[in-house]
């Protein structure tokens, strides 16, 4: 029997297992992959000032100054004299996570499959998973479902699997020629027909180059898509030499906001089975290190409370303090996707107008009514005036 059982052991699951265990909770993460970080799902880009809140430090990331985006006939270049973005050696980051759990007392099994939860009288009290061969049960006073997209034990209890999402394809690859510290975007319909391309660097000749697509709207797939743009050498692809690949990534995310719940009676939902990604660039790792850790660190005192919605509600409380971000982020998101080659042409005019601390806030979905009436004030053109109104819901 276990305090806590958390269904993944992603960046939200290992941070609540890290929390609940520092805490003095009986922890047990269940992975169904071979091991930590081994299958990639996510492109790694975040922000410097989150991950070393989180203890991550310099060796774990490569920072970014500058930030590039081209679209079929434009491009716009941001220079930062700060450090604020990153990418993260995804991998280590997650095996740093689950480290810190497990030196906290957390146990971590892998190759097992969640499949079920456990129920009595209308609550969850554990899981039901497959490891190889055999059958296995485990019960606990609270489940922490991190099981990621598919969202396992949420799908179990009655939660709504996810209508909008977004789809990567990703090559980590060697190049002859990178700026390491330049990160780059690139939208318009040959690089992405509902979505955006990357080229994130690690280091001097190691890159991830990706396509991400936004489902409903398109039904194309990624990584026939990635391949293509590799092919043909889209601009600024043919600046790079050679281009080889060395693995290659593949994901979901959910891209429908937050879930309008988040516990239910023995349960929390973390990560991206709460749907706290950033919809604009869909990023979620520091919001999933964040709130996992007050999943943990609530689950942990709610077991004295038999673990029921009412005792786990803080969580969902803090968590809802993002909602409204989330929610105008994808009022964004929803006219970015409506843009023609054109349309995008004329939006990066836009951006080579902001300052950096404003891009910033655009990228992070940073988004309150005061920085956006700043936003149009300082530039008056017609289409900035357009996303303030769009952002504030007039």
């Amino acid at each position: 029997m276990y305090d806590i059982i958390v269904v993944g052991a992603g960046p939200a699951g290992l941070s609540a297992a890290y929390a609940a265990a520092s805490r003095g909770a009986k922890v047990l993460v269940i992975e169904k992959d071979d091991g930590i970080g081994i299958n990639v799902r996510t492109s790694g880009a975040t922000w410097v000032n989150d991950m070393k809140k989180f203890g991550i430090d310099k060796e774990f990331f490569n920072v970014i100054r500058r930030i590039k985006i081209y679209s079929p006939s434009n491009h716009a270049v941001i220079n930062d004299e700060y450090e604020r973005a990153c990418i993260l050696d995804v991998r280590r980051v997650y095996q740093y996570l689950a480290q810190k759990a497990i030196e906290k007392g957390a146990e971590i099994i892998l190759k097992s499959n969640v499949d079920k939860c456990l129920r009595e009288n209308n609550r969850v009290i554990g899981v039901k998973a497959k490891n190889l061969n055999r059958d296995l049960e485990f019960k606990s006073r609270l489940v922490i479902d991190a099981s990621g997209f598919n969202s396992i034990i949420a799908r179990e209890v009655g939660f709504a699997a996810w209508k909008r999402y977004g789809v990567g394809a990703e090559y980590e690859c060697y190049v002859d020629n990178i700026e390491k510290d330049s990160l780059i975007l690139m939208v318009g319909k040959h690089y992405s027909p509902a979505g955006y391309s990357w080229i994130f660097p690690l280091d001097e000749h190691r890159v991830r180059i990706g396509v991400g697509i936004g489902r409903p709207e398109s039904r194309e797939e990624p990584l026939s898509l990635l391949n293509n743009i590799i092919k043909k050498r889209y601009k600024p692809l043919d600046e790079l030499g050679k281009i080889e690949p060395i693995e290659l990534h593949y994901g979901f995310i959910p891209n429908d906001g937050m879930r309008e719940r988040l516990v239910y009676d023995g349960l929390m939902l973390v990560g991206d089975s709460a749907g706290y990604s950033n919809p604009l660039v869909l990023e979620g790792i520091r919001y999933a290190i964040n709130f996992g850790r007050i999943a943990g660190e609530v689950g942990t005192k709610a077991l004295v409370d038999g673990c029921n919605v009412s005792s786990l509600k803080e969580y969902e409380d803090e968590c809802k303090k993002v909602k409204n971000r989330i929610d105008m982020a994808i009022r964004v998101q929803n006219r970015w996707l409506s843009l023609d080659d054109k349309g995008w042409d004329n939006e990066i005019s836009i951006i080579n107008d902001l300052e950096i601390d404003e891009f910033i806030d655009f990228l992070r979905a940073d988004f309150t009514v005061e920085k956006m009436l700043r936003l149009a004030i300082n530039h008056p053109k017609t289409i900035v005036r357009q996303l303030f109104r769009l952002v504030a819901g007039y």
